[in-house]
């Protein structure tokens, strides 16, 4: 075999092997998201954007949570205006949990990083 078809065939087993990695559960979900987000300095690195990818991906983790994992990794300073929309109708759902409410405040006000304040709040979750 040729070096560069090796390559690939490692490329795509890894990439096989760590996309049937499971979050497990909403909570494991919000926790990774609380972690990430506490420490995103602008953007989120391409390390936790793939963290994020995959509870996104996760139906275990709950729609919630699969909803704020794709607004973070749109962040750019802020999250997008999609982000914000999305972040708006899980404040606003009654049957969202309230920790998932408080991440979704807190990606919605997200300035550059995350607040003193915020902080806070997401070592709590």
């Amino acid at each position: 075999m040729k070096p560069g078809i090796i390559k690939i065939l490692l490329v795509v087993g890894a990439v096989t092997i760590f996309s049937q990695i499971s979050v497990a559960d909403p909570a494991s979900a919000q926790k990774a998201i609380a972690n990430i987000v506490a420490g995103i300095n602008h953007f989120p690195s391409d390390a936790q954007k793939q963290q994020l990818q995959a509870i996104a991906d996760d139906e275990s983790a709950g729609s919630s949570m699969q909803v704020i994992a794709s607004a973070v990794i749109n962040i750019q300073h802020a999250a997008n205006a999609e982000g914000k929309a999305a972040m708006a109708q899980i404040i606003v759902d009654g049957e969202a949990p309230d920790s998932a409410k408080a991440l979704a405040k807190i990606v919605m006000a997200f300035n550059h990083v995350a607040s003193a304040e915020a902080k806070e709040i997401l070592a709590g979750l």
